[in-house]
């Protein structure tokens, strides 16, 4: 296993970037699918259980960056603040939907089949309201600012800087 370094990322946070990558892919395709056909609707306990997934590993893989802060290639400021709102998005949008799922008295939680979380007694409104207002919204900011990431990189690489490098190899 490869640790970080300042001229690339190691194996665990090239890990945790591709596998949260793929995770967050695999987020707008289910909320895209059914938003566009709700027979897709279907899709949600999966979207769920990778949602949650997502929220673990996006806490893991913040707690690995500042443990590694020192060894990590260094970027511009715009690309800290970047990066910086990217983690913040990993964590705000599972968060809003963790919250509007304890406040909701339809489904229980279940993570590929593992209960997590029973449905709340009765509906807690405002729970609802601020999971209901937010999680959309924040997961869309999520995937723009994500295109922006990806966009961003490609261009550094075409001008030789070979981010991409740092974490592709």
């Amino acid at each position: 296993m490869q640790p970080d370094t300042s001229a690339r990322y190691g194996t665990l946070s090239r890990c945790f970037h591709w596998i949260m990558a793929l995770g967050f892919l695999f987020m707008l395709g289910t909320a895209a699918a059914w938003n566009y056909d709700e027979a897709y609707f279907s899709l949600m306990k999966y979207h769920k259980s990778v949602g949650f997934i997502l929220l673990i590993l996006a806490a893991l893989r913040l707690l690995w960056a500042v443990a590694n802060h020192s060894r990590r290639p260094s970027g511009t400021l715009m690309a800290k603040l970047g990066h910086a709102a990217l983690y913040l998005l990993m964590l705000a949008v599972p968060a809003a939907a963790m919250i509007r799922q304890a406040g909701s008295d339809k489904h229980d939680l279940q993570v590929f089949g593992i209960h997590i979380m029973s449905k709340a007694p009765e509906k807690i409104e405002w729970m609802v309201e601020l999971g209901n207002q937010w999680h959309g919204k924040l997961a869309w900011l999520l995937f723009i600012l994500a295109a922006g990431h990806i966009v961003m990189a490609v261009i550094h690489q075409i001008k030789g800087e070979k981010i991409i490098n740092r974490m592709a190899r």
